[in-house]
């Protein structure tokens, strides 16, 4: 397998997921996550209570975290999660996942 097939599987997708999300460390779960499955993106809570994410990946390792976001931690209620396949950022995978700001 060569760099170009490596490169070729990156997607990246905007996620909103809604429920008991915010205040139950949902964030700060998902960015471990994230970081454990070599993802490069972010999370933000969104002042309407839900949570925001961007991930950027292999399809397979998306299709991971995905999985996760269903469920989130222990203490979440995930009620309802949309995905949208967004164009991948220049970069390949992605080099960080960080908490940004509230929106």
């Amino acid at each position: 397998m060569n760099g170009n097939d490596d490169t070729a599987d990156v997607i990246r997708v905007h996620v909103t997921v809604s429920g008991l999300v915010q205040g139950v460390g949902f964030r700060y779960c998902t960015v471990d996550q994230a970081r454990r499955i070599g993802l490069g993106g972010w999370v933000r809570n969104r002042f309407d209570g839900s949570v925001e994410v961007e991930a950027q990946g292999s399809r397979a390792d998306v299709a991971r975290l995905l999985s996760w976001l269903k469920v989130g931690p222990q203490w979440a209620r995930v009620e309802h999660v949309d995905v949208r396949e967004i164009p991948a950022e220049r970069g390949g995978r992605g080099s960080a996942f960080r908490v940004q700001p509230d929106r």
